[in-house]
């Protein structure tokens, strides 16, 4: 009696095992199978470059939306993963080899932390499972640390991508730049559903456990439009707090008040984070903990001081119902014990504003960190879940910005969260002169606030320069020697997934001479 046909499900299950052991079995039945297909359906990316090399992503997920992407497909064995980096994009020329395990308890997700390159030049690279191999990626190192050269730097910054709100044109409109690395500031995907006229549905309700993490994950990250930003720059990662829960500070969420639960639930969705992220085993979680704030170099150009915005900041100020969102404003936010960042980030970024400055420091932080009284009418009224919940802690932000500044450092301040395109002049107060530039780069995709909300923040705030909150998009930032540009890139039609993207607006920038400079608007 012959054996049955042999299915899909058992060619791959077959292959996988038998690529991990080097059995001829998946070299001979790759091309049949479309392994590259089925294997690599989330893509692959690079982030946290250095002078000698930078991080790796993949993640092995045949079933990537069917428990957690850990299938019967995929089993628990660990599978190895080739990988090759090449100085040429035909990969005549391999710089650096090797093999990393995709295992279980990383969702199959590989992080290869590659080193011993040479600095500040291109570099292509790829996955390979037994014959199965993953799209190509590009990416590069950064300047050595003591390069002078002056050449321009330039990068996007994005946050805010609700997945069912729009489609993500504004990642086709990135990878066709010519961007030297990419700032993510956080709410990578969202864990409730929310907003109108959706074009696209999340699958299952609001995620709690690490299986149902990794669904949103592996949902957002099937665009092909994300994947192909990924595959095309290294990035540089930070959350918000759409990765775990809305509005939550530190223990607790307005949705799950006891810490011990909420904790359980951000153990989930750090883990969940870590295994979607090209970043490096130093920020794998422990638990619920996870150190992911930190400097990174680009030559004597460029220092981009990273920050976590959420693990660490004080509960919320002024609420005494479960929302952060009614508009308040009371003593208890004055109060000096409250940090944003958490006192021990709040000394780190301290250390480094006091230290010998680069040309450029880039601070990026989720929200929006200029005062922005809110109310309307002569009254005043603040979002307790953005800095103006934290005003003394903001304070000692401006402190360090003014030290820096007379230390002969330029900062511009790159922020997301707010759904809305902001420029903004940080001054100490309304008599000084500005110490910082800030940007807020708008929305991928997320729904913004009402016109009329802008134009009343823009009448009781003159330090807001520019606002405008009815298109989605991201923000473009070049930067040389002595000055700079700053491009808002606005999506024409976010619900239409052909849209055209174009720039909105585009403001100058000079070393020395903080603030807002409009160029065009």
């Amino acid at each position: 009696m012959s054996a049955p046909p042999l299915s899909r499900r058992r060619l791959l299950c077959g292959g996988l095992a038998a690529a991990s052991l080097g059995h001829p079995f998946l070299r001979l039945h790759a091309q049949a199978l479309s392994l590259s297909r089925e294997l690599f359906t989330l893509g692959v990316a690079s982030g946290a470059p250095q002078p000698d090399g930078f991080v790796l992503w993949t993640r092995l997920a045949p079933d990537p939306l069917q428990g957690g992407g850990m299938s019967e497909l995929m089993g628990d064995a660990p599978v190895d993963v080739r990988w090759e980096v090449a100085s040429d994009e035909g990969f005549q020329r391999i710089a650096a080899k090797g093999t990393a395990s995709a295992t279980a308890v990383l969702a199959h997700s590989v992080h290869v932390e590659v080193q011993g390159l040479a600095p500040g030049r291109p570099y292509w690279y790829r996955f390979t499972v037994g014959g199965a191999r993953s799209p190509v990626g590009r990416t590069r190192t950064t300047p050595a640390e003591a390069d002078e050269a002056t050449q321009p730097l330039r990068f996007a910054f994005a946050s805010c991508q609700q997945y069912e709100q729009g489609f993500f044109a504004a990642y086709r409109d990135m990878a066709a730049q010519p961007l030297d690395f990419v700032v993510h500031l956080g709410d990578y995907i969202y864990e409730s559903s929310w907003g109108t006229r959706h074009v696209r549905h999340h699958q299952g309700s609001i995620p709690t456990q690490l299986a149902e993490f990794r669904n949103r994950y592996a949902l957002y990250k099937s665009d092909p439009h994300l994947q192909a930003a990924h595959a095309a720059f290294p990035w540089l990662v930070t959350w918000d707090d759409h990765e775990v829960a809305n509005d939550y500070t530190d223990d607790v969420s307005p949705r799950t008040a006891d810490p011990a639960q909420f904790l359980a639930l951000r153990a989930a969705a750090y883990q969940a984070w870590y295994e979607h992220m090209p970043v490096p085993e130093r920020m794998r979680p422990r638990g619920a903990d996870a150190t992911i704030y930190g400097r990174h170099r680009f030559g004597r150009m460029l220092d981009v001081l990273l920050t976590d915005g959420r693990q660490y900041r004080s509960h919320h100020a002024c609420l005494a119902g479960r929302s952060a969102s009614p508009l308040a404003d009371c003593a208890e936010r004055l109060a000096p014990e409250r940090s944003f960042f958490g006192a021990t980030q709040e000394a780190w970024l301290a250390r480094e504003l006091a230290a010998p400055p680069s040309r450029w420091t880039v601070l990026a932080q989720p929200t929006l960190l200029a005062e922005a009284d809110r109310k309307r009418g002569a009254e005043h009224g603040y979002w307790m879940d953005g800095w103006d919940g934290y005003a003394a802690a903001r304070t000692r932000l401006f402190d360090g910005l003014a030290a820096h500044q007379a230390n002969g450092g330029s900062t511009i301040v790159v922020s997301g969260d707010v759904h809305a395109f902001w420029a903004a002049d940080l001054r100490r107060d309304d008599q000084a002169s500005a110490i910082a530039t800030e940007f807020v780069g708008g929305a991928i995709t997320s729904e913004g606030p009402s016109a009329a909300s802008v134009a009343n923040m823009r009448a009781k705030n003159p330090h807001l320069r520019y606002g405008r909150a009815d298109k989605r998009g991201y923000a473009l930032v070049t930067l040389d020697a002595r000055g700079g540009a700053v491009e808002f890139r606005a999506v024409d039609d976010e619900k239409q997934a052909d849209s055209g993207v174009a720039a909105m607006a585009r403001f100058g920038v000079e070393r020395g001479a903080p603030g807002v400079h409009v160029d065009s608007a």
